[in-house]
């Protein structure tokens, strides 16, 4: 499986798709940075998350919707299936690369909790939870990213069926109480306060192994077909 997550890991910086994935993270991030730091004089380094939350919904399905659609559109999908490596390998080499893609975007954040240690004093705890509730969102959106890649060979039809998904999802508390524990950014509420919630990050990992578990059934079928 080593083998895979590398291969996939470099894909990411052999092609634009990881450059752009942190480009555009990262330049939202300073907007956002500047509007609570110097508009509103906040030096809460967790908060700026709420709104990095809200920009994974639009970017994970870049890191995503090309992983599974493109091997099946371009044929190299077949070769992937008749291989001596297991499809659950494959699925989770591709999950960890994209997720190491994301490990890398938090790590560049703790630049901004640096200028932030000159102007005041960030709780470095609670900086740590947030990253964690962040890190188990984008793990939940590629998770869902990689089954929708996996049921078509369009990644652009795969991309739409992310964010519609994850659109979707914001406004599931809208229309009942009862499905609050099913908006994934509305888990995420919690984490910058400092407080990690059990049910909460049980949720995050029961969703992310559902949609591998369901990514790795879709692949099965195909195999078994073929």
């Amino acid at each position: 499986m080593w083998a895979i997550i590398k291969k996939e890991f470099k894909s990411y910086f052999f092609s634009p798709v990881g450059y752009v994935f942190i480009g555009l993270f990262l330049i939202m991030f300073s907007i956002f940075f500047y509007t609570d730091v110097f508009y509103y004089q906040s030096t809460n380094f967790e908060y700026i998350f709420y709104s990095g939350a809200t920009i994974l919904t639009f970017i994970i399905p870049i890191l995503t919707m090309r992983t599974l659609a493109e091997e099946r559109k371009s044929g190299t999908e077949q070769l992937l299936l008749t291989s001596p490596v297991s499809i659950t390998k494959i699925v989770l080499g591709k999950f960890i690369s994209a997720t190491l893609i994301v490990i890398i975007t938090e790590l560049c954040t703790f630049l901004y909790f640096g200028i932030l240690s000159y102007f005041g004093t960030p709780h470095i705890t609670t900086a740590l939870v947030t990253l964690l509730g962040f890190l188990l969102l984008a793990m939940s959106y590629i998770s869902f990213g990689l089954l929708a890649s996996s049921i078509t060979e369009n990644q652009i039809i795969a991309g739409v069926i992310t964010i519609a998904f994850f659109i979707f999802s914001w406004f599931l508390p809208n229309f009942s109480d009862v499905f609050a524990d099913f908006s994934l950014i509305n888990l995420f509420s919690n984490f910058p306060y400092g407080q990690i919630d059990i049910a909460d990050t049980v949720i995050y990992i029961t969703f992310t192994i559902m949609c591998l578990l369901l990514t790795i059934i879709v692949m099965q079928r195909r195999k078994s077909v073929r």
